[in-house]
């Protein structure tokens, strides 16, 4: 029986930043997982591979739309959709191969297979039992369904099977609005495919901010996505290579019917939990089959803990790293921290869609004074210079005293250009503390300095 003081389950984002950090804090630290590869969804099956993909067919969508405005005369790019796929699955080994070099370089043992938790103290996987002295249970999520609808990831997928599909298809429904339906949706939509999204809300992407949301919408139906909102999905039927999904109108509970070649089910995920033996041990669980923790994240049995997406909070790589990275600091006898109020979120269609802190409509409900400043990108040099120039920067202050409460973009490098907000909140900064920043011209940042000079004086080149 191997001995460590910590054994982390799960190689995803949490697990396998967990496991490096511990080890960097001089703790004997193993890691366990089962899929063959490090790196969990996220860079198997998620969010590297959909990034691939939509980089490539955003480079078909310039080639075919933009290239020509540029003087770059010549034939439209065919798609050689076997190639594309390489490429992708390229772009995972890189990444998962680096996670195994990482745990060589800081000496974290990696166990490769299934674990369970059979006592306290204990982790198993295979026929071998090891020892710990802490347990991390970052088992991470998988695909949420619907009643009424079999998966079998070939013509009725999850974001799965979405990402290997044989071929691309002439027809494609996407059940859900959040952010893997409206990404993958993308991506096919620019490969040819007619895609029509529906959406048992009246708004797309939930909880993010309604004017947001509203642009979205707009800027992805003028790129020919479809939307049906509002729409109860009932069931998918499967006939002579077609699948046909039913559903009702919320609004007047009218029955309908849509075939499609290819129905991608993108209802959200669920925590993965299960096999680990968490019932047997007395491990608290919360009704949506989260692990129950408490501040420290720690369980219910002492010694246990658990990060990621097997606990509350957004389904986030980077929540589950922080969450990792604090937990190993627990462990070792330090402070972990973690503050969820800056946790940014992003939409990696194009263009990109990035958010970090309270939406209008958060503060409304507060009753919380507040102002807004807004600039468009049609305002912006660089972004008019690229044919980017749709979307617009919010930025949402305290009426008193201006601290930045939130930040909500719709632009081109919108995922990256939150997190100058996001260093901003982080340190207690107002609305003018960016606004008095100079940024360099000509750059998309500079839509973030005007939407601060609005939420002052106003801005300058609105």
């Amino acid at each position: 029986m191997a001995e460590f003081d910590v054994i982390v389950i799960g190689g995803g984002p949490g697990g396998y930043v967990c496991a490096i950090r511990c080890a960097q804090l001089g703790l004997k630290t193993a890691c366990v997982e089962g899929r063959g590869s490090l790196g969990g969804t996220c860079l198997n099956v998620g969010c590297i591979p959909s990034k691939a993909l939509l980089h490539a067919t955003h480079e078909l969508h310039e080639a075919e739309h933009n290239f020509a405005k540029m003087g770059l005369k010549g034939k439209a790019p065919s798609v050689d959709w076997k190639q594309m796929q390489a490429y992708k699955q390229d772009v995972i080994d890189g990444n998962t191969k680096g996670i195994e070099f990482l745990f060589k370089k800081n000496k974290v043992t990696y166990l490769q297979g299934w674990g369970s938790i059979p006592a306290a103290g204990q982790v198993k996987v295979g026929d071998e039992v090891h020892s710990a002295k802490n347990i991390v249970i970052a088992t991470g999520s998988e695909a949420a369904s619907l009643p009424g609808i079999e998966i079998d990831e070939t013509s009725v997928v999850t974001s799965t099977g979405a990402l290997s599909l044989p071929k691309v298809p002439k027809s494609m429904v996407v059940i859900g609005a959040g952010v893997i339906g409206l990404e993958l949706g993308s991506v096919y939509k620019r490969l040819g495919a007619e895609v029509t999204v529906v959406e048992y809300l009246d708004a797309i992407t939930p909880g993010m901010d309604t004017e947001i949301a509203k642009g979205l919408q707009k800027i992805l139906a003028k790129q020919g996505l479809k939307f049906v909102l509002g729409a109860a999905v009932s069931e998918v039927t499967k006939a002579k290579g077609k699948n046909t999904v039913k559903y009702t109108l919320r609004k007047d509970d009218s029955a309908h019917e849509i075939e499609a070649e290819v129905v991608l089910v993108a209802t959200g995920r669920k925590p993965f939990t299960g096999g680990l033996g968490l019932e047997a041990l007395g491990v608290e669980m919360l009704p949506r089959g989260q692990v129950k923790t408490n501040d420290h994240w720690a369980t219910s049995v002492p010694g246990i803990y658990a990060i990621g997406d097997a606990i509350t909070g957004p389904m986030l790589a980077h929540k589950a790293e922080d969450e990792g990275m604090a937990v190993a600091e627990v462990i070792a006898g330090k402070h972990g921290h973690v503050n969820y109020d800056v946790i940014p979120g992003v939409i990696y269609t194009t263009p990109e869609v990035a958010s970090v802190g309270k939406t209008e409509d958060a503060l409304k409900q507060e009753g919380r004074a507040y102002k807004v400043g807004k600039f468009s990108f049609m305002g912006n040099g660089r972004a008019k210079a690229v044919f980017q120039a749709d979307g617009f920067v919010k930025l949402l202050a305290d009426a008193k005293t201006d601290r930045i409460l939130g930040c909500h973009i719709i632009g081109p490098g919108a995922g990256d250009l939150i997190h100058e907000v996001c260093v901003a909140m982080e340190f207690g900064a107002s609305a003018q503390d960016l606004a008095l920043t100079c940024h360099a011209h000509p750059t998309y940042s500079e839509a973030v300095r005007e939407a601060a000079l609005a939420c002052g004086d106003g801005a300058i080149h609105a």
